[in-house]
């Protein structure tokens, strides 16, 4: 992590070093989770993308390191975080044009798009849980409005054929199949921690308009061994390659065997 001369942030290292993002120091701050959604983006080059709720830009600027050529929008609420990601997209070079807005009131711009995909990492937390000390974290981690809501907004704004991709708590995987149910067909990518544990968070990927079967993946394991011995990260070979390589998690091809 490299201390800035900006008061309040930090410009922190994804992709080992090919993305570089501006952050608050105290508040929502991006890790793996938005470099693991944007590794399971099948996008190819001239494909257009929305992210809902895009924060400081980090999952939007891997996919763009991986997947040079797209055309990317996304959308954030919070002005602070919305300027974050315009300069982190300016910093990497990045043509990612950043909209703040309520994903439920979105311009007329982006109502009237369609997108090949449109990815997200919704508030993990329930609105009447325990509120975050800091304000801009409270705001992105908890689910002011409802999750049923982001699925049907990111279904609405992907074209037929596309793909809604988004990471959250396995617990609410329930709640995120009902809302896509009749519209979309799902594989599920569970990610553990480390082998024999159960799943905390899953990637799902629903395309519009399909009718394939419901797909529950193998678990990603996410560490080596039972513990950490010491400092580091100890990744897995699959997932170190997506944490420092541009690896890709092609959920299709898992899904074919």
């Amino acid at each position: 992590m490299i201390e800035s001369n900006d008061a309040g942030l930090t410009c922190d290292a994804f992709l080992g070093g090919h993305v570089q993002a501006w952050q608050p120091r105290v508040g929502y701050r991006a890790a793996t989770d938005p470099v693991f959604l944007a590794a399971s983006v099948p996008a190819r080059a001239g494909q257009s993308v929305l992210e809902l709720g895009c924060g400081v830009g980090v999952a939007s600027l891997c996919l763009a390191a991986r997947v040079p050529g797209l055309a990317l929008d996304g959308v954030e609420l919070q002005g602070a975080y919305a300027a974050l990601a315009r300069r982190n997209a300016t910093t990497n070079r990045v043509a990612l044009t950043v909209t703040e807005a309520d994903l439920r009131d979105l311009p007329c711009d982006l109502r009237n798009r369609s997108f090949d995909h449109v990815i997200a990492n919704p508030p993990y937390y329930a609105a009447n849980g325990p509120a975050a000390q800091d304000a801009g974290r409270d705001r992105a981690l908890r689910e002011d409005t409802p999750l049923a809501e982001w699925l049907d907004v990111g279904l609405r704004r992907v074209r037929d054929g596309g793909y809604l991709t988004i990471i959250h708590l396995t617990e609410r995987l329930p709640d995120i199949l009902a809302g896509i149910a009749g519209r979309a067909s799902a594989v599920v990518l569970p990610l553990a921690a480390r082998a024999g544990h159960p799943a905390r968070r899953a990637i799902v990927q629903a395309r519009k308009g399909a009718r394939s079967p419901f797909m529950l993946l193998p678990p990603l394991v996410i560490h080596q061994g039972d513990h950490h011995p010491g400092d580091g990260e100890y990744f897995t070979d699959a997932v170190r390659a997506i944490m420092r390589d541009l690896g890709a998690l092609d959920l299709t091809a898992m899904a074919r065997g």
